[in-house]
């Protein structure tokens, strides 16, 4: 099997921090990249015995590829330190990294909003290539909405990771709040228009409506997102 190396970004992460770690102790290497924690997260990390590196903030996109070219390995898997590996999952990198028959793959996301997993409104399966030899793929520079740009075709594994998305009304707001900043494309025509779309495609075209109240509140939430990118 190909070693694997798990990069994480951590600053201020201790709320899933513990669950994450445990469900990456398979790997060969877990790397913390640590922008100036103040919580627990660098106890937690001392105390499962992971690697932790530290690096002034960068932007997501040039971090992420500082994480991976710190690592030991060539194969990554860069997870977020929201996200949990589930056993699935597991078994299915592991039998990939037996004999990869593609340079990287696509991961889907089961999101949790408001501590339930939604599977609609176009959030599900939220698929991102996480896996990747970082000698054929590197990520983009963007502050946010970041990629990795491969060298060939991607492949696709089947189970999905779990991620906790955001546990309340006003996580959600204020981190929305930052991105819409970060990835601003002031255009007030858009402002107008585009958030009714974001509303109607996630709550109906995407059947958000099957999730219940959740998906309601998600379309809403969003679509408020939307009017926030275009106007800043």
């Amino acid at each position: 099997m190909q070693p694997l190396s798990i990069v994480i970004l951590t600053y201020n992460s201790e709320k899933y921090l513990e669950e994450v770690l445990d469900s990456g102790r398979f790997a060969d290497e877990i790397l913390l990249l640590d922008s100036g924690s103040t919580d627990r997260t660098l106890t937690i990390a001392e105390k499962a015995g992971v690697r932790v590196e530290q690096s002034p903030w960068l932007g997501f996109g040039k971090m992420k590829q500082k994480a991976v070219s710190l690592a030991r390995h060539d194969w990554v898997f860069v997870l977020d330190s929201d996200e949990v590996l589930t056993p699935p999952l597991i078994d299915e990198i592991r039998g990939t990294l037996q004999a990869p028959g593609f340079p990287g793959y696509f991961v889907p996301r089961l999101n949790y909003f408001f501590g339930k997993p939604i599977r609609h409104g176009g959030l599900y399966p939220d698929a991102t290539l996480r896996l990747f030899d970082r000698r054929r793929g590197r990520f983009t520079e963007d502050a946010v909405h970041e990629k990795v740009l491969l060298e060939g075709e991607a492949g696709r594994l089947h189970h999905p990771m779990k991620h906790y998305a955001y546990d309340s009304v006003e996580e959600f707001v204020e981190k929305q709040n930052r991105y819409s900043t970060l990835g601003a494309k002031p255009n007030r025509l858009k402002a107008l228009l585009n958030p009714s779309w974001t509303f109607l495609k996630m709550y109906v075209i995407k059947l958000g409506f099957l999730d219940g109240w959740e998906g309601y509140l998600i379309a809403r939430l969003y679509s408020q997102y939307t009017f926030w990118k275009y106007i800043k």
